[in-house]
């Protein structure tokens, strides 16, 4: 097992509640002894909560809930902060420069907005140092010049390394917890839940745990043939991983980052919608979801629509159409969300809905048909790709259907947020 052993020096630092650090950093508050909150209270009780405090989190509140979900007792010692992703998105790019004052751009991998891998192993010399005394480094410069804490996970591999940050770098002193090929029989394999492994999710955890798998080590000792057998590939990697086997190569990034399989926008509603207001929602976000496919010079040839009921109602509707050719029309695809939303709309409330497209072909190849209009579908992809023009020139409002204008409509204000949240 050797021969699949890489032996680098990788460090994954994770900035520790990274909003709710930076609203307490721009306040001149200690998060550890902050209760803080990123939420936009003016949505009212049903908002969701972006991040918490850490001092929250021992108090046993989750990163994401709702405001509704806060105990009474804690509401109104809270600081409610309304979400700036703009600043957050400064933020992070400050902590990429404080990165790259220690090392170069191919050896470091963003993984998120709060998440990064650096492989250090050609820098130790350099330096004079261990990695675990170059890790501290930089995160004490993060801490001393941003005011931000962080944890960091060492490891000889990308997966070994997140593992030690997410498992044992809370539980050490200065947060930052080193894992060698030795630590895996006594620091992995007992993990349970399962799902505490990165990689594994709910779902994955469900199937194992039928197979009588309850720990990371029992995974490590079952047959891996019989795990490739059910699993397919992934039953294979998964076995490899918990053996801290992982061969990616960080400087391979575009290999690590997968393609765009789909295209898909939701949106989670503040107030109850009926038909036919909610056709409006569902022709502004076809929009979106339709832009994207233009800019990314795509087709797709499945549609999947989904519309989720108040939580007073609970279920909601959806369906999935694979068309007989790939689109990238608006029309098209409008009107099969309508289609589905007609047929399948029992009449209930409704408070989140969603678009994805999939089976995604590249933008260069028609297949005719008898039955389509084809001046009509190229005018309306032209004069829509102008459109796209004119608003990433002159922002997303500077061209907007009519019916923006309508009550019901919510595509101006959500046009002034950076990733689903105000600037």
């Amino acid at each position: 097992m050797e021969e699949y052993r890489l032996h680098r020096n990788i460090l994954c630092i994770d900035l520790k509640s990274f909003y709710a650090s930076v609203e307490c950093s721009l306040r001149g508050f200690d998060p550890f002894k902050t209760p803080l909150v990123v939420a936009d209270k003016s949505r009212g009780k049903g908002a969701i909560t972006l991040a918490v405090t850490p001092f929250l989190k021992k108090l046993g509140i989750p990163s994401r809930c709702r405001i509704y979900d806060i105990p009474e007792n804690l509401r109104d010692k809270i600081i409610f902060a309304r979400p700036q992703m703009k600043t957050y998105m400064e933020y992070s790019m400050k902590i990429v420069e404080i990165y790259l004052s220690f090392i170069s751009e191919e050896d470091l991998y963003v993984y998120s907005v709060d998440e990064a891998f650096l492989d250090v192993t050609s820098y130790l010399n350099f330096y004079q140092m261990t990695d675990v005394e170059l890790a501290k480094k930089i995160v004490d410069k993060i801490s001393s010049e941003l005011h931000l804490p962080s944890s960091c996970g060492i490891g000889p591999n990308m997966i070994m390394a997140k593992m030690a940050l997410d498992i044992d770098s809370k539980k050490a002193k200065d947060s930052i917890a080193k894992w060698t090929y030795e630590d895996i029989p006594t620091k992995l394999w007992p993990v349970k839940p399962i799902s505490e492994m990165w990689g594994i999710g709910n779902r994955m955890e469900h199937h194992l745990n039928l197979l009588g798998l309850e720990t990371i080590g029992d995974i490590a000792n079952y047959d891996k043939a019989l795990l490739k057998r059910k699993f397919g590939v992934i039953g294979e990697e998964l076995w490899y991983h918990t053996h801290g086997i992982d061969m990616s190569i960080l400087q391979d990034k575009n290999k690590l980052r997968a393609q765009n399989k789909s295209y898909g926008h939701s949106q989670i509603l503040f107030r109850n919608y009926y038909a036919p207001e909610i056709y409006t929602i569902i022709l502004e976000m076809a929009d979106e979801v339709t832009r994207r496919l233009r800019i990314g010079r795509k087709k797709c040839r499945v549609i999947h629509f989904g519309a989720g009921y108040s939580k007073d109602t609970h279920g909601g509707l959806h369906k999935q159409v694979t068309l007989d050719r790939p689109t990238s029309s608006f029309k098209l695809i409008y009107d099969t969300c309508i289609d589905i939303f007609n047929e399948q709309y029992d009449g209930s409330p409704v408070r989140s809905i969603g678009i994805s497209l999939g089976g995604l072909t590249e933008n260069d190849t028609h297949q005719f048909s008898l039955f389509e209009d084809l001046e009509r579908d190229e005018n309306e992809y032209q004069l829509l790709a102008s459109v796209d023009e004119i608003k990433m020139r002159y922002g997303k409002n500077a061209v907007n259907r009519g019916s923006s204008l309508n009550k019901e409509s919510t595509i101006r204000e959500r046009n002034g947020f950076v990733g689903g949240h105000h600037e």
